[in-house]
């Protein structure tokens, strides 16, 4: 390991939320501040809202069951001649 290239590691850095959550965790910076944290964050509180993507799944059904009705296309191999 190199000397004097890391630096400081604060084992207690201050993390400020937007929310006013405070929390202790190691950083190389003494104080944090974060606009998100898992006291406010939608998925850790259970708030979070499943979006129907305008039905995706049945598109890609369809989009499938599409491509598996039509004609398919055989690709002839192609024979190399040999040069005598």
């Amino acid at each position: 390991m190199k000397p004097d290239i890391h630096p400081e590691y604060f084992p207690k850095a201050k993390i400020k939320c937007a929310c006013g959550a405070h929390f202790e965790a190691g950083a190389t910076k003494p104080e944090i501040q974060v606009e998100i944290c898992s006291k406010c964050h939608p998925f850790f509180t259970g708030k979070e809202k499943l979006i129907d993507t305008a039905g995706k799944v049945e598109k890609f059904k369809a989009r499938r069951a599409k491509a598996e009705a039509a004609p398919k296309i055989v690709k002839k191999a192609r024979v190399k001649k040999n040069k005598k």
